[in-house]
């Protein structure tokens, strides 16, 4: 991993940075309508999976379970359990690589259809968004 990373600006109009993990940033995104993490790898220039070693793979993989778990964990809080999560590495309009990890249920709104570019967000009100970032820091 290299010091001078940053996440691509275009992070920052929607989501929150809230933890290190030992690969990625973790951050928040910042929509109250599912719990939502985005994994993104400390590396600069990555656009692409296979431009990880296999060992960073692994790690990722690991991290994108351990966002899972904590996304289950974000739903329990808002009394809205999480019945199935959508794991997705697109990146059509940021091309930094990134994981987005998001919990769905049947009556979250947009169900079937994908989040992505879907109705305005509804942001966290800041208290629970600051408790749902704490979460995250320990977690």
């Amino acid at each position: 991993m290299t010091e001078a990373f940053a996440a691509d600006p275009a992070f920052d109009a929607g989501s929150i940075g809230a933890a290190n993990w030992p690969l990625c940033q973790v951050r928040l995104q910042d929509d109250a309508r599912f719990p939502w993490l985005i994994l993104i790898p400390r590396f600069e220039g990555l656009v692409e999976l296979d431009q990880l070693t296999a060992e960073q793979r692994a790690v990722l993989m690991e991290e994108t379970v351990r966002a899972g778990a904590m996304v289950r964990a974000i739903g329990q809080r808002s009394m809205r359990p999480v019945e199935k999560l959508n794991i997705a590495a697109i990146g059509n309009v940021t091309a930094q690589l990134h994981v987005h990890v998001v919990g769905r249920r049947r009556d979250d709104g947009l169900w079937p259809d994908p989040v992505w570019g879907r109705g305005p967000a509804m942001p966290y009100e800041s208290e629970v968004r600051d408790e749902l970032l704490a979460v995250i820091r320990k977690g």
